[in-house]
Order: structure tokens, then C-alpha cells, then sequence
């Protein structure tokens, strides 16, 4: 800090200098023109001493961001010559701006990148990509102020590198003109007559060189892609979507929303995981599971007893009654009524344009992978050996094991772990790390305690070592962070330690599609693959895993591939929400206080205890907390987390807020219907308002009211 403190005070003083000592009337043409000689005169006698002083003295400008760049770039052309002036003044310049670039950098970008971060990632993520052709364009086209550029460039992730080699080569073809001026300084009369309307034109014209190259190596690069593929002259439909998934529905009823005829293959059940295997199953439990609980506790309702009986078979029977229930929503029937061709069998990609199914080779403009994701199988030695499930197949139990041990503390290992001990089984949570550690501390603290008070043991930072299996019975081989081991007896094992892409089995491989470090279809910002007309959407594409951001991508891939040569939208993932079932769930969206902190931005935070919510005290569930991040002496919401009964229904405002730029203020003046739990998200709002109130004019208010009573 003192060091930034002293950088800005010399650059202060070194301005004041040049202004109080008048400087700038030296750099005017008429007093360069009355020197000129004694300036040639001194160049062809020291010609070294003259070029040094010349480019220190341009490099102090620049790095100044001093005026009179113009008048120095012409005398560069006037002492030096065309050649020869137009090198010195173009690597004097580059210096300084990189200096000016550097001073930005050190001075400013940590605190502008703290604040306004957020607004800055999309901005971030272009300079990384194509920070070098922005500047490129810029430096090409004189008109752009010379410093605004440094400055500005400076506070980006540019690399300085990069930032020197690019403002060198792009300011050649403006410095080269000043420079030619200066060699004919006589006859020049004013600095507006460098530059004209059709010379102005002539660089901008220019600028758009690199873009226009850049777009014809797109289109060789995209032409030798496609190179060993004979596309059909027509097409028996404009899109096949690979998996019916989320992702994958959304993307084939778009499709046959806009009459496009669009396939949908689909090799094992609609619906995919979610239905099938994850959310719908999942949530089906833990209703069950909860009225267990709630039934084991009802003295706190007042009611001194309340007897359950039931059958685990009973239970697993109403989890695999309500897929079918939901069902029809993702069936055949119902899609092929929306104008969708349903293809049940194995699709494999044989060309970007053909698909082959059942025997079947299928044409199209377009292809949408959306083939989701599988549960990922961890490497232990022995675990073929005991009997074990995934989050897909533990719906085929029947009978509940007494015994169950649980690999993973995401969401889903916590979810179950918690439905399984309320449905009496002994459950033994495993976590090589924390539970749930993309959430903040407070929040995981109060699952952890929830689960521990329903009978679960938690091992956090334990490692797994083997199974094994005798005549004794199963038994998983554990190892604390202090190497210490420990046998662990069980009757099944739940592994839930991840989800990894399904990208096997689609012809991925012979068409050279690759995959990113996550084991995730590479896609760019508009969700293509390598192939423009290919797209990936859903868990197997990646970044995040949740139905409802398979079915928001679903829309962009749906949009692109149909529409793409007209306008192409990139897939936005500023607001994504997500929520964990547990009791108390825990619900986000936007940052988290540790994710703040990680990133350098600049955050206020407000806090409301659930335990003081009217409605929740009254349903017995005064435990929580809603967590609201802000933007400093702004209302600007930067993430919201909620942790308690409700929280991904009560998220929604939050979600909405964020999306449509609505504050703090704008949630307090709403009214919210009492008693609810929605009224937990007014009552954060209102503790942020507390913590901004504008004392000194609640000073004067007072006094007014004093003078009022007389």
C-alpha cells in the first residue's frame, strides 16, 4: 500500500512539474519548427546522444500520459528522417506505454478488480481470448486516445508481453505518417491536417485487417475440419438431438417448436438420470423419510406420541410410483405429439452430418450431443467384491440395509445419507475432505450438525483404503488424516463421489471431438465442438451438473444450431441457482463468502437468523439462516445462501433479483405475505437497510423532531 501510495505521489509531482514549468509550449510545431536546424545539427554530430535523449524523453511522456505525443512523434520524422524516426519514436512509444500500462496495473487493477470483478469477468475472459486483436485494432486507428489505451489495458489480464510486441507493431502504420509529416515540417501548418476524414477512414479499414484474417483462418481451419467428410447435397431433417435428457428435451421441442424437423434418439429410458435415477427418486425419499422424522419428534408439536409403521419394500415401491407418475411428462407419446421424431436405439455419429441408429444412417444439418453423465466408480481395491450401488441403481433395493456406509459428501452422498438414517438405517458418511465444500462454513456446519442429531456418524478428511469381504461380513478399510485405520462393518455401500460425463460409445472418438480436463465434450461459448455444427448441452458438456442449467443450455444449442448463421447468443451463466435437499436445505446462487474471498472482490455481508421468523417458529423449524453478499455502500446483490426449510423455493427471489438487476432496496419495498417464509428475504433486506441508514440525516431529523414538540 505505501508502495503504490509513493508511485502515485511521484507521478503527481512529475505532472505538476511539466504544467507549472510551462513545458508543453515546447512541444508545439512552431517552436519545434524554430529548432529543427540546431536539432539536425546536433543529430549528425552525436547522432547516439541525440536518439538517447529523444526516447527518454518520449518513454517519461508516455509513461506520463503527458500531451504532445503528435508534436514528438513529427519531430521524429523531422530530426530523424522517415525510417529511422518512425523505429525510434514506435519503440520509445512502446516503452512508455507500457510503463503508463504498468503503473495502471500496479496502482489500480487489484482495487477496480476487487469492486467491480463481477461486471469485469465476461470483459476478462474476451482480453484473455482475443486481448491481443482488440489491441491490435485500437493501436491501428490514431483517434483512440493513446493513454486511455494504456490505462485501460492495464487494469485487464493482458499480458505485458503481449501488451508490448502488439502496441509495437500496431502503432507502425499511425507513427509512420506523423513521422513522414515531420519531414516535411515546413509546409506543415496545424496538427488537424495529419490526420483527414479519408486517411481516418483508411485506418479503420485497416483495423478490420486482422479480424477479417482471423476469419478467413476460421474458415481453412473449418474447411480442412470438414475436409475428409462428403456432405450430402440434402438433408433428411435440420437436427438430431443425441439423449433425452433434460438437455436434450428442451433442445428437440424448441426445435419442433419453430418447425424444424428434429430426431430425438434415446438408447435406454426418457427422461434420463434426473427422472430416472437422481432428482425425482431422490426427492421421493426424502418426503417419505421426513415424515418418519417428523413423526419420531411430534412431542414438539405438541402431540405426545405418534406411532410408525411401515415397510422400507413400501417405501422404494412409492419412490419407483412417482417416476411413473412424472413420467409422462418426458414420454414418447408426448413429445411425438409436439411434432418430435422419437428414435428409441443407440445413435453413434459417423460424419458431422450422419447419424447411425439401428441400422439406420440419418442425415442432418446439425447435431446436438446431450448423452448426461454416469456416477463415477471410485478405485478401490476389493469393491467388486461387496455389495455396493450408485446413486443409479440403490432404487433397486427392497430391503433396507441396517448397515450402510456412504462415499461422498456432495449433495447427493449428503442427501441420501441423511433419507437412509431417518429411514433407520445405521449410516456412516465418508468424505475424503469436508461435506459439501463448495459451500461456505456456517452453512456445512448446520448440515453436519442436522445429520450427526439423525444418527450419522460423519468421517471427514478420511481416506478409503480397501473392501473386504469373509464370513464375517463387509467391512470398507478407512484412514484418517492422521494415518490412522479403522474397519468399517456394513451391509451396503452407496457410492456417490461424483458424476463423470458419458462421451464413450457416439463416435466422439473417430470424428477427433475432444474433451476438456473434466472429462467434459470441449465446447466454446455458443456450445460448439470442434465441429461448428455439432454441439454438446447438459452434464456432458459441463461446467455445472443441474437439470436446470442442462435445460438453460438446452435453449442456446437449440437457438444456435438452427438459427446460427443469423445470430448466435452465448450460453450465460452469470445467475446460476442450485440447491441441496438435506434438512436444512442449503440453497445458492451468485457468490459465496469463501468464493468472494478466493476471487479479490469487494463484499459486504448481511445476515438473518431463521430463528427469528415468525412462520418458522411456528412450524417448529427455527433453525438457519438467510445470507445475503453486497456490493460495498451498494444494494447490488453479488450471491445469496439460504440455509434452512425452504430454501430453494425461498432462493427464487434472490435468482430473479440478481437476473434483472433488482437490489436490496427494491426486495425490502415489496410486500411480502405474513406470515411465510418468504418473509425471511424482506427481513435480510431490511438488516442491510439498518446497516446503511443515513445517520447524519436521522441527526437532523431528530432535531427537527425535538423542535416540532416545542
Amino acid at each position: 500500500m505505501k508502495n503504490r501510495a509513493w508511485i502515485i505521489a511521484l507521478v503527481i509531482v512529475l505532472i505538476g512539474l511539466f504544467f507549472a514549468f510551462d513545458l508543453g509550449h515546447f512541444l508545439s510545431l512552431d517552436a519545434l519548427k524554430a529548432s529543427r536546424d540546431g536539432l539536425q545539427q546536433a543529430y549528425q554530430t552525436q547522432p547516439l546522444l541525440v536518439i538517447t535523449l529523444f526516447a527518454a524523453t518520449y518513454i517519461i511522456m508516455a509513461a506520463l500520459s503527458l500531451p504532445g505525443a503528435a508534436v514528438m512523434s513529427i519531430a521524429g520524422g523531422a530530426i530523424f528522417g522517415l525510417l529511422v524516426g518512425t523505429l525510434v519514436v514506435v519503440v520509445s512509444a512502446s516503452i512508455g506505454a507500457t510503463l503508463a500500462f504498468l503503473v495502471a496495473r500496479f496502482v489500480l487493477r487489484d482495487s477496480v478488480q476487487k469492486r467491480f470483478g463481477d461486471r469485469l469477468s465476461s470483459i476478462n475472459a474476451g482480453i484473455e481470448k482475443d486481448g491481443a486483436f482488440y489491441l491490435f485494432t485500437l493501436r491501428l486507428v490514431p483517434v483512440v486516445p493513446f493513454f486511455l489505451i494504456n490505462l485501460l489495458m492495464g487494469l485487464t489480464n493482458i499480458r505485458t508481453l503481449t501488451f508490448f510486441w502488439v502496441s509495437l507493431v500496431g502503432m507502425v502504420a499511425g507513427t509512420s505518417v506523423y513521422a513522414n509529416a515531420g519531414t516535411q515540417l515546413a509546409a506543415l501548418t496545424s496538427l488537424s491536417g495529419i490526420l483527414s476524414p479519408d486517411l481516418i477512414g483508411s485506418f479503420v479499414i485497416l483495423a478490420t485487417f486482422p479480424w477479417l484474417a482471423r476469419w478467413i483462418v476460421e474458415k481453412v481451419k473449418s474447411k480442412r475440419i470438414y475436409a475428409r467428410w462428403p456432405k450430402p447435397k440434402q438433408f433428411d431433417r435440420n437436427l438430431i438431438v443425441i439423449g433425452a435428457g433434460a438437455a436434450g428435451l428442451v433442445t428437440s421441442y424448441i426445435a419442433a417448436a419453430t418447425r424444424a424437423k428434429v430426431t430425438l434418439i434415446e438408447g435406454h429410458k426418457m427422461g434420463g438420470d434426473c427422472l430416472n435415477y437422481g432428482c425425482v427418486p431422490s426427492k421421493a425419499i426424502i418426503r417419505s423419510a421426513t415424515f418418519v422424522n417428523q413423526a419420531k419428534h411430534a412431542a414438539k408439536l405438541g402431540i405426545a406420541k405418534a406411532e410408525v409403521e411401515y415397510d422400507f419394500a413400501d417405501v422404494m415401491k412409492r419412490v419407483h410410483r412417482v417416476i411413473g407418475t412424472v413420467e409422462p411428462h418426458d414420454s414418447v407419446e408426448r413429445y411425438t405429439k409436439l411434432g418430435v421424431d422419437v428414435v428409441q436405439g443407440y445413435a453413434r455419429i459417423t460424419s458431422p452430418w450422419t447419424v447411425e441408429v439401428n441400422g439406420e444412417i440419418l442425415t442432418t444439418r446439425a447435431i446436438v450431443i446431450a448423452t448426461g453423465g454416469r456416477p463415477t466408480i471410485p478405485n478401490i481395491p476389493g469393491l467388486d467384491q461387496v455389495t455396493h450401488y450408485t446413486s443409479d441403481t440403490i432404487w433397486s433395493l427392497t430391503e433396507r440395509p441396517n448397515r450402510l456406509v456412504v462415499l461422498g459428501g456432495g449433495p447427493i452422498g449428503c442427501e441420501l445419507t441423511q433419507a437412509f438414517a431417518r429411514l433407520d438405517c445405521k449410516v456412516t458418511l465418508v468424505a475424503r475432505s469436508g461435506i459439501m465444500g463448495k459451500e461456505d462454513a456456517d452453512a456445512v456446519a448446520l448440515v453436519e450438525e442436522a445429520l450427526v442429531a439423525d444418527g450419522v456418524r460423519v468421517l471427514t478428511h478420511t481416506n478409503t483404503v480397501r473392501c473386504e469381504r469373509d464370513g464375517k461380513g463387509q467391512r470398507l478399510i478407512v484412514s484418517n488424516k492422521d494415518g490412522v485405520k479403522e474397519a468399517i462393518e456394513f451391509d451396503a455401500l452407496l457410492c456417490a463421489v461424483g458424476r463423470t460425463a458419458r462421451t464413450e460409445g457416439f463416435g466422439l472418438e473417430e470424428l477427433g471431438i475432444p474433451l476438456s480436463k473434466n472429462r467434459t465434450i470441449e465446447v466454446d461459448a455458443w456450445l460448439q465442438t470442434r465441429y461448428p455444427n455439432i454441439y454438446a448441452a447438459g452434464d456432458v458438456a459441463g461446467p455445472y451438473q443441474f437439470t436446470h442449467t442442462a435445460a438453460h443450455q438446452a435453449w442456446y444449442a437449440a437457438v444456435n444450431t438452427l438459427f446460427g448463421s443469423l445470430k448466435r447468443f452465448k450460453a450465460d451463466y452469470s445467475v446460476i441457482p442450485w440447491a441441496t435437499f438435506t434438512s436444512p436445505e442449503v440453497a445458492r446462487v451468485g457468490l459465496s463468502e469463501d468464493e468472494a474471498k478466493a476471487q479479490g472482490i469487494a463484499y459486504e455481508v448481511v445476515k438473518y437468523g431463521l430463528d427469528d421468523l415468525d412462520r418458522a417458529i411456528a412450524d417448529e423449524a427455527a433453525h438457519g439462516f438467510v445470507k445475503v453478499l453486497t456490493v460495498p455502500g451498494k444494494d447490488k446483490i453479488l450471491g445469496a445462501t439460504i440455509v434452512g426449510e425452504h430454501a430453494g423455493d425461498l432462493l427464487a427471489e434472490y435468482v430473479l433479483a440478481m437476473k434483472h438487476g433488482l437490489g436490496m432496496n427494491k426486495i425490502l419495498g415489496t410486500i411480502h405475505t405474513y406470515p411465510t417464509w418468504s418473509e425471511a428475504n424482506k427481513y435480510a433486506a431490511g438488516e442491510w437497510k439498518r446497516a446503511h441508514m443515513p445517520h447524519r440525516i436521522l441527526k437532523f431529523v431528530e432535531k427537527y423532531h425535538t423542535w416540532k414538540r416545542g
